[in-house]
């Protein structure tokens, strides 16, 4: 089939609607030099070019996006998934998936995490299974040449058009794709088609007609991709982004950053206001040489702004935070104060953010299960497994409970199994690593069953015990 030019550059509706937020988003995430040319610093009235450039250079992003995301990242994949796959466990080329989902070195949960990370910047994220068109005999030469599906992530902005339809049983699926795969060096955009039936690659410069390039059947019978949804929307294919109103926040504070740095430059370093004829300088040490005669309103004199509005950006700053930690429910997580918040505020908040996090990890076990029932079919199998993503993430005041847990144990209550458990919540207060924490519970197991002996001593009385019998 020939595509016309028009066909090749048509996008979704939704795609043009949104495809600048999806760029104030990735940009806002990334910071640093994305942010400074994101064209996110108000230019002041009047203000030349070399003057905001100067002080574009002098302004400094307080990345919150990030560190935002990177937050409930860090919450939702503490604990890794338990994957059953049933009778698909046997299927032999599926260790080799899970050690190297995308055929780059990286397993699956990595895989999985980037994916993630996408959905919640820009609302989605798609992931699409594919296999290499290699023809071989047996399936024990596909294992030997590690001819299996792999794992690809497209971020929306290269999901160019999409379209869903209502199954006979109800469901929605994809029944068209149109993904940009790659922009070589000379501007030219290749494209992957999938349909129903065939799977079409189509290449397009500038100015040119679209070449097809390639055009395969679809075995499947379905299109291999499934959206890994943030939080959904009333838009199918569209997501909700965490950073909603947090980017813009961020923009605001980035915006105050420059007014504060302006403030502070312009209070160190006065003005100096004076007639051209007047022979003058304002560095240091430095001399006015003024003609005799001149009247005393021509004199050059120093302009310097007071400092006193500095506070006032300070505190206008301050409350933009906290608004930031408000939206995320991350407050007691990203703050540095104490003594503020109640107990009963603090847990208010860990619950909050446990049910954002609950919704993630039901959106993730959702797009895993479809994406092992398209491994199946490209493995002609079947998918009868379960995925089980967390439900509760353990939120808690670490430091309260260390605290707690410390005077718990000073009351020295005369029982074993009380004194181990205080021991293993302390633990838990201080170890992040699951696999040291499993070693520090066998480790009190141990001391709880001898009494007060160390784990040296244990193992000196076992030699000993074994010494007799021989």
């Amino acid at each position: 089939m020939a595509y016309t030019r028009d066909q090749a550059i048509q996008t979704h509706k939704d795609y043009a609607e949104t495809i600048k937020l999806w760029e104030y988003y990735i940009r806002s995430y990334n910071g640093g030099y994305d942010y400074m040319t994101g064209q996110y610093l108000s230019r002041y009235n009047l203000e030349l070019d070399n003057e905001f450039n100067q002080r574009l250079a002098n302004t400094p992003c307080d990345n919150h996006c990030k560190n935002i995301i990177q937050i409930y990242s860090s919450f939702l994949f503490r604990v890794r998934p338990s994957r059953d796959f049933g009778t698909m466990q046997d299927e032999a080329s599926l260790q080799n998936f899970l050690r190297d989902a995308d055929l780059e070195g990286n397993n699956l949960n990595a895989v999985v995490k980037q994916a993630q990370n996408y959905a919640s910047i820009y609302g989605q994220c798609f992931m699409i299974l594919d296999k290499p068109n290699i023809a071989t005999n047996t399936v024990a030469e596909e294992l030997d040449q590690d001819i299996r599906p792999y794992l690809s992530i497209v971020t929306p902005e290269n999901v160019l058009d999409w379209n869903y339809v209502r199954q006979p049983n109800g469901k929605y699926e994809l029944d068209y794709l149109k993904i940009r795969e790659e922009v070589d060096r000379k501007g030219g955009t290749y494209m992957r088609v999938w349909y129903l039936d065939r799977i079409d690659t189509i290449y397009m410069e500038e100015r040119s007609e679209p070449q097809l390039i390639d055009s395969v059947p679809n075995t499947l019978g379905k299109i291999p991709a499934v959206i890994l949804y943030n939080s959904k929307s009333h838009k199918r294919g569209i997501g909700q982004s965490d950073l909603t109103d947090i980017a813009d926040l961020q923009k605001s504070i980035y915006n105050e950053y420059s007014e504060m740095e302006q403030l502070i430059r312009l209070t160190n370093h006065p003005s100096l206001v004076k007639t051209p004829s007047v022979n003058a300088s304002a560095g240091a040490g430095a001399i006015i040489e003024m003609p005799d005669e001149l009247e005393p309103n021509l004199k050059p004199y120093l302009l310097q702004p007071s400092g006193s509005s500095l506070q006032s950006i300070m505190d206008s700053i301050k409350n933009k935070v906290e608004s930031i930690n408000r939206i995320s429910h991350t407050g007691a997580i990203r703050t540095t104060k104490t003594g503020i918040s109640s107990g009963v505020a603090l847990q208010t908040e860990f619950e909050l953010l446990n049910a954002r996090l609950s919704e993630k990890a039901d959106n993730l076990q959702l797009a895993e299960e479809q994406l092992f029932k398209l491994y199946a079919l490209f493995q002609n199998t079947k998918f009868d497994g379960e995925i089980n993503y967390p439900d509760s993430f353990n939120i808690r005041d670490y430091a309260s409970d260390l605290m707690f847990y410390q005077q718990a144990k000073a009351i020295n209550v005369q029982s074993p199994t009380l004194s181990k458990e205080i021991d293993k919540e302390i633990a838990r207060a201080v170890v992040d690593d699951d696999e040291k924490l499993n070693i520090i519970f066998e480790e009190i197991e141990i001391k709880s069953e001898v009494g007060e002996f160390t784990q040296d001593e244990v193992v000196v009385e076992d030699q000993a015990i074994i010494q007799e019998q021989i």
